[in-house]
């Protein structure tokens, strides 16, 4: 499928490469990791859309975790 002579799959790349970037210039850290999760959400799918590139999948469903974590951990330090 392509949009504007674009393949799908490059529609997916730079839309996780400007979730990334606009992760970077939030101020507010719950923002920040919220949206850079979903760059990277798009950066597995990307993946996985190049016939299944590991080191893109790999990478950023580890960084997809790390944001995770930090996101529950800042939850339960402003609910106590």
């Amino acid at each position: 499928m392509e949009i504007l002579a674009i393949p799908l799959t490059e529609w997916v790349g730079y839309a996780a490469s400007l979730g990334v970037l606009l992760s970077f210039l939030m101020k507010n850290i719950t923002t920040l990791r919220t949206v850079n999760m979903i760059g990277c959400a798009l950066f597995v799918a990307y993946g996985f859309m190049l016939q299944t590139s590991w080191p893109i999948i790999i990478t950023n469903l580890a960084i997809f975790i790390v944001n995770g974590f930090y996101l529950l951990k800042l939850k339960k330090a402003t609910d106590a």
